[in-house]
């Protein structure tokens, strides 16, 4: 007897080339070469989930015996998937700007006269969990050429507010393989199909709960967390508005994930030794709260709204508070009291 699920079949087949080939045509003159630019950055973690998966069997796994412009040692597969990520890319002739954590300044990819796009990612974020198994992930930031961009400074390209996004998304390489992605529409998420090889639609419309369960934070550092960082987390754990758990991965892209998907929210403060935070705003920090406005979230450095903060540099390093509706409500009412507190 065949089994009673072929009214699933059409959602169930739907990859994420035909979501983006349906999405273009809200564009009216659309020339199908923003969803050439998508398939370019699909291919690409592709063939990066392939090498995590098969890291240690091919013993690619530890440091490259490079230093990145972080000051941070590189991954075999850092290098790896940032190769991957430039050699994909390079053949989208509208993609005429990269910036990757992995690569010192912002360069221009292609010259063509049809480039006009900028992309902004992380090739492997997390990267030196992958010898424990942990998983990590891959965010991509996409922006137009500014009016008045000249062909002489990639940086006029990619210094752009996160509200200057047109696109934006991640993938987390976990139990298995899903791609978040958005076009400023709602965000839809994709698990790879590794029979097919394709990512298929499994998230559609992702909302974020309105209030969630849980935190993420490094408690770790809690002694040098700012006051009201300190004061917001043991409000939390006092279980005076809700009952929280504490669950921190490690892994950016994992962390956020799962607060998306199930709402909460995801802290990563300054301290006294990194005041100005340790993730990067423009590949980090702004595609994550596109998603998380997207879904009905909000994101901040701790005072401002990521998505209007202006980059003055490519690596620049921000806070970051993103989450659900109702705990970043709570957040901005303790950085409230805080700001209060030192006016007077």
């Amino acid at each position: 007897m065949i089994p009673q699920y072929t009214e699933n079949l059409e959602t169930a087949a739907l990859t994420i080339q035909q979501h983006i080939v349906d999405e273009q045509r809200r564009f009216p003159g659309a020339t199908g070469e923003f969803s050439f630019l998508l398939s370019g950055l699909t291919l690409a973690t592709k063939k990066i989930q392939d090498q995590v998966r098969r890291a240690g069997i091919n013993n690619i796994l530890g440091e490259f015996g490079a230093v990145n412009v972080q000051g941070e040692s590189q991954q075999i597969l850092d290098v790896y998937s940032n190769r991957v990520m430039i050699q994909s890319l390079s053949s989208r002739k509208s993609v005429g700007v990269i910036a990757s954590e992995e690569e010192d300044e912002a360069r221009f990819l292609n010259d063509s006269p049809e480039a006009k796009y900028a992309v902004i990612f992380d090739p492997l974020d997390g990267s030196s969990n992958i010898d424990v198994n942990v998983s990590v992930g891959t965010t991509f930031s996409i922006v137009r050429r500014p009016a008045g961009a000249t062909d002489d400074d990639p940086n006029q390209w990619v210094l752009q507010k996160g509200a200057k996004q047109i696109g934006a998304g991640y993938v987390v390489y976990g139990s298995s393989t899903v791609m978040v992605y958005t076009v400023g529409n709602g965000v839809h998420g994709f698990t790879l199909d590794p029979g097919i090889g394709a990512f298929v639609l499994t998230h559609e419309n992702i909302r974020m709960p309105r209030q969630g369960k849980s935190y993420s934070v490094n408690e770790a550092y809690f002694d040098n967390f700012p006051q009201h960082y300190q004061d917001y987390i043991n409000h939390l754990r006092s279980g005076e508005s809700g009952n929280y758990r504490s669950r921190y991965i490690g892994s950016m892209v994992a962390d956020f994930h799962r607060t998306l998907l199930r709402g909460g929210i995801f802290i990563y403060p300054p301290t006294a030794s990194h005041a100005s935070g340790k993730l990067r705003l423009l590949y980090e920090a702004n595609p994550i709260a596109m998603i998380a406005e997207q879904a009905g979230g909000f994101a901040t450095d701790g005072h401002s709204r990521i998505l209007e903060v202006d980059p003055k540099e490519v690596h620049q390093r921000t806070p970051l508070v993103v989450g659900s509706q109702h705990e970043m409500e709570l957040f901005e009412e303790f950085a409230g009291r805080r700001a209060k507190a030192s006016s007077v």
